[in-house]
């Protein structure tokens, strides 16, 4: 009796690490070359070997990017510990946001300066990253208005975005725009824990 409770047990625990969905490839991250707030260059290459998770902000932004970063600061708290796992903050408004901008707002959603990355430069080089690269949405308006994409997305240590078949992104929002609430981070975090449990 007691060695038929014990196969149970393993095939239960089996069971439960074959629950998660498998993840899809969306592919490569185009190479980039930017200034992260600290003054220091940042190519993609300095993340070869790391699983990470992209957000597009801008620091004067009223609208969703406080939520998106401040879920990116949940995820930098709950995911402490794993050292394979870094944050990237790119700004969508690099002609307005300076170096010392992007520290101050980096030190308001207390940003770890070795976990958390915020990136910028030129326009002409985050403008494609954003719309061609991440596959997200980025518009400009007369008047310097900016409407972007509030999605994360997770790349895993070879600089492939991946994804649920259906849910290649993860909405970084704590409401929609009719004021009801989203969660994405669980299934992100189940996605990362499936990255990590990958072969390097």
């Amino acid at each position: 009796m007691p060695r038929i409770l014990l196969l149970a047990g393993a095939l239960l625990v089996l069971c439960g690490c074959s629950d998660a969905p498998p993840l899809d490839d969306f592919g490569p991250v185009p190479d980039f070359r930017l200034t992260e707030r600290s003054g220091r260059t940042i190519t993609s290459a300095d993340l070869n070997g790391k699983i990470w998770i992209a957000s597009f902000v801008f620091t004067r932004c009223t609208g969703p990017c406080p939520q998106v970063t401040g879920t990116m600061a949940r995820l930098q708290n709950e995911l402490a510990g794993k050292d394979d796992v870094r944050l990237v903050s790119f700004t969508v408004d690099p002609d307005r946001d300076s170096l010392d901008d992007l520290r101050a707002y980096a030190d308001h959603f207390g940003a770890d300066k070795d976990r958390w990355l915020f990136l910028t430069g030129p326009k002409d080089m985050i403008d494609p990253l954003c719309e061609k690269g991440f596959g997200l949405g980025l518009q400009r308006k007369p008047g310097e208005e900016i409407t972007h994409s509030t999605r994360l997305t997770l790349v895993d240590r070879h600089g492939h975005k991946r994804g649920y078949p259906n849910h290649p992104y993860f909405d970084g929002r704590t409401v929609d725009d009719e004021g009801q609430p989203i969660d994405d981070l669980p299934q992100l975090k189940q996605a990362l824990d499936t990255l990590l449990r990958e072969q390097p």
